[in-house]
């Protein structure tokens, strides 16, 4: 076989054995049908960075006895992680120093929200776009990846993630409501911004 031809087969070989293993490698972190995803904005400003709003959130603050229920979910486990890897699948949070998490689940459908706590505004809105491309939180409750739905925003210096999917097969259900009602959970950060006023 001559050179001028070996040499473009092997870097054609070389290539498709390196998507290979990568396809291997990636691991089948779960990612959602349908993703929005919102960077901050002005409304934010005052929380823009963990300097001017320095306090922790707390369990407590963030999952109140108040959404023990939302509509028709109840909430399952929830956590703390000061790792924020812990809460992440294939995608990496600089900066972040706690995560929380909590379940829900319903009459045929389940989700879970989870608020990021990172160093600032820039942080945050990275590890938005982050999780439209690289990778996801990791999946905490059952529910089929492949009919569900997520929303992930930056907001100052928080990012909150909610993810909701049917749990039985057959017709979908509409995850609009449930998504709504978890997203609703990111509620406290405005707690935080007429705070800092």
């Amino acid at each position: 076989m001559p050179v001028r031809v070996a040499i473009p087969l092997a870097a054609v070989a070389a290539v498709l054995l390196g998507a290979g293993v990568w396809l291997l490698t990636r691991g089948d972190t779960p990612r959602p049908a349908t993703f929005r995803a919102e960077p901050t904005s002005a409304l934010y400003t005052l929380i823009d960075s963990r300097q001017r709003d320095a306090a922790p959130l707390t369990p407590a603050e963030v999952f109140t006895p108040a959404t023990e229920r939302l509509g028709a979910l109840k909430r399952g486990q929830s956590e703390q992680f000061t790792d924020c890897g812990e809460a992440l699948a294939g995608v990496d949070a600089p900066g972040c120093t706690q995560a929380l998490r909590a379940t829900y689940t319903g009459d045929g459908v389940a989700g879970q929200f989870v608020i990021f706590n990172l160093s600032d505004g820039r942080a945050a809105d990275a590890l938005v776009a982050a999780l439209g491309k690289d990778g996801f939180v990791g999946q905490a409750v059952t529910f089929d990846a492949s009919r569900s739905r997520a929303e992930a925003r930056a907001m100052g210096h928080y990012v909150t993630v909610s993810w909701a999917g049917a749990t039985r097969s057959g017709a979908a259900p509409d995850l609009v409501p449930t998504l709504i009602a978890l997203d609703g959970l990111g509620r406290v950060v405005q707690g935080r911004v007429i705070a800092a006023t």
